[in-house]
């Protein structure tokens, strides 16, 4: 009885995995589907352009169309390192004719297009079409009295149903069809994304070692400014709320004490509650400080521009706010963002001595940029504590980079471009 019991624990703990195997290739085959539709289209428009360029239109075209190739090939990239081994894309896409054809890069991903776009989509389309095929078969049994004759047939609608037996092999192509879920489609999925393993990585004898680099220097950063960003809130915390609370603790002692004697004054009490009060109100105050700089909630009511509005109108120097950013980006990118504007405004009215100041936002395909610039007398220097350093720690942890010019006279400009998706 116990061995009985194990078998069918073993049993139940193997349909678990699989179930939980198929759901998650269902997941890369439905992702798939979509770079492949993406890839599918942009085929079309790369033979459209080739088309164009023999009356000299199409040339105009390629830096575009090669920007939209580059774009679904790094959609492609991701969703396969989301799901494996990284697949490392060029750390600087080629958009200009001459330069593609020597680029292998590029012309891998274009002979990626049509195979991802015909293959990927077909079988994205199966897989996706399996559990809808499993679910009719299987439960045909339970709908089959209630239809009508004539749509009495199989998922594959090859034969009409008449009686038990058919009903019958209906039923176990569904299990056939479960059976195929449950065990081809990982090995559905993985074939899906092989065209893009093979095509899309990096040409063999490629040196990567400049970008595996860069990736260990901004995983670096990024620990570094959580580490930082941990110490902030707990300084934060420990020198402003606990020393409130404290207070608060102590008031509402002497209160106590006051009310326990027999000639309590009852206007010493009510001055000392009100104390207790007020230092409550500030400990609130500062909490809700601290909880604002870690994720402000303002860029989730008013979206990232109406955040930085917000900053722009409470700057003490005149600030202009041009906002240009379709859609939204990650939050973490926008809190980013948010803080590199808050960051800078802060420096500009502390110590540029600017009349005016103008922020700009622009998105350029998967980059966010960011320009503060101000009319000040210039001169910053990141090494004369002014948050610099810290801003670049922080837009380095997003793989972004931060360009600074700051002569002496003016004007000071601060630009910093983070990676925010296609």
């Amino acid at each position: 009885m116990a061995q009985r019991r194990d078998r069918w624990q073993d049993i139940r703990t193997g349909l678990v995995e699989a179930s939980g195997r198929a759901v998650a290739a269902l997941e890369q085959l439905a992702g798939g589907m979509s770079t492949a539709a993406l890839a599918l289209s942009a085929a079309f428009l790369v033979l459209i352009t080739l088309m164009l360029c023999v009356v000299g239109i199409g040339f105009l075209m390629v830096p575009t169309v090669l920007g939209i190739v580059h774009s679904v090939a790094g959609r492609e990239r991701a969703r396969l390192t989301r799901w494996g081994e990284p697949v490392l894309g060029p750390a600087e896409p080629v958009v200009k004719l001459a330069a593609v054809l020597r680029d292998p890069t590029t012309r891998r991903e274009l002979l990626w297009l049509p195979v991802h776009g015909v293959f990927g989509l077909a079988l994205g389309f199966f897989g996706v079409l399996l559990p809808v095929l499993a679910f009719r078969d299987a439960t045909f049994p339970l709908w089959y009295p209630f239809i009508p004759p004539e749509y009495a047939t199989a998922s594959i609608g090859v034969w009409t149903v008449h009686g038990g037996l058919q009903v019958f092999v209906v039923f176990m192509m569904g299990v056939g069809w479960t059976a195929i879920l449950l065990g081809l489609s990982p090995g559905i999925a993985r074939l899906q994304g092989w065209p893009g393993r093979r095509l899309l990585a990096p040409p063999p004898g490629t040196d990567l070692s400049g970008r595996i680099a860069e990736l260990t220097s901004s995983r670096a950063a990024a620990l570094d400014a959580h580490a930082t960003e941990l110490r902030r809130i707990e300084r934060s915390l420990h020198d402003g709320t606990q020393n409130r609370m404290v207070a608060v603790t102590m008031l509402l002692g002497a209160a106590r004490r006051a009310l326990a004697r027999e000639n309590a004054d009852p206007a010493v009490v009510d001055q000392v509650l009100a104390q207790a009060q007020d230092a409550a109100e500030d400990a609130l105050k500062e909490l809700r400080g601290v909880v604002r700089s870690i994720l402000p909630p303002v860029i989730e009511d008013r979206g990232l521009a109406g955040a930085l509005s917000g900053l722009a109108a409470n700057c003490a120097v005149p600030t202009t706010l041009d906002v240009a950013v379709p859609g939204r980006c990650a939050a973490s990118v926008e809190a980013t963002a948010y803080f590199v504007v808050a960051e800078a405004l802060t420096n500009v009215a502390r110590h540029s001595g600017a009349a005016s100041a103008a922020v700009r936002l622009r998105r350029r395909q998967k980059r966010l940029i960011i320009e503060i610039e101000d009319d000040g007398h210039g001169g910053a220097d990141e090494s004369a504590g002014s948050g610099l350093v810290g801003l670049r720690r922080r837009v380095g942890a997003h793989d972004g980079t931060v360009t600074l010019s700051s002569p002496a006279g003016g004007p000071t400009m601060l630009k910093v471009e983070l990676p925010c998706g296609s």
